[in-house]
């Protein structure tokens, strides 16, 4: 029986109850559908690939605890963006950085990317590290995950006017972060 035909609603009720091959193989679909875009949120937000993994995989265990319990769902995606935000939210509270900034772990450079474009993306990575953390939220959610700002600020209990301001001000503070950049680009 394939479960990729069936809605991530039908899926999550499918989990609900006892633990039967059934509710397995429901649970395994759904992740297959969201861990490449949690752990990507994960990822973006933390900034380290461990401690985004930890997060990751939590958010999957409270997930499912939580289908056991008598609940309705119409959001999948919605409600496994909450559990990853909130604890991403709690992992930086209770913790603080302790590695410099210049040494963070950048993403390898892409093939058939240039050395520019490559290196933009490396800054642009670092310029986020540098963001609060509600504009950085803001600027990852649109940008790197397509949310409509009536999304983005019901997924980060604000209104949409707050999540439009967020990521506008995300935007400039890249921009000003890596303007000596851009302007050393543009004298080449």
């Amino acid at each position: 029986m394939s479960y990729s035909s069936y809605s991530d609603a039908d899926l999550f009720y499918r989990i609900q109850g006892a633990q039967t091959p059934d509710a397995e193989r429901a649970f395994n679909e759904l992740y297959a559908r969201y861990s490449p875009r949690i752990y990507a949120y994960c990822l973006r937000v933390l900034g380290d690939r461990d401690q985004a993994r930890d997060v990751f995989q939590d958010a999957f265990v409270r997930f499912y605890n939580s289908a056991q319990q008598e609940r309705s769902m119409t959001n999948v995606a919605g409600f496994l963006l909450t559990i990853a935000r909130n604890l991403c939210l709690n992992h930086k509270r209770d913790t603080r950085p302790t590695t410099p900034v210049e040494s963070l772990e950048l993403p390898a450079p892409q093939h058939g990317v240039s050395y520019e474009e490559d290196e933009l993306l490396r800054l642009i990575t670092l310029a986020l590290d540098l963001l609060d953390a509600e504009y950085r939220e803001a600027f990852v959610l649109r940008e790197y995950d397509g949310l409509s700002f009536s999304e983005i600020g019901e997924l980060t209990d604000t209104n949409e006017a707050t999540a439009k301001t967020r990521a506008f001000r995300a935007k400039q503070k890249i921009r000003q972060i890596l303007s000596p950049y851009l302007q050393d680009l543009e004298r080449s």
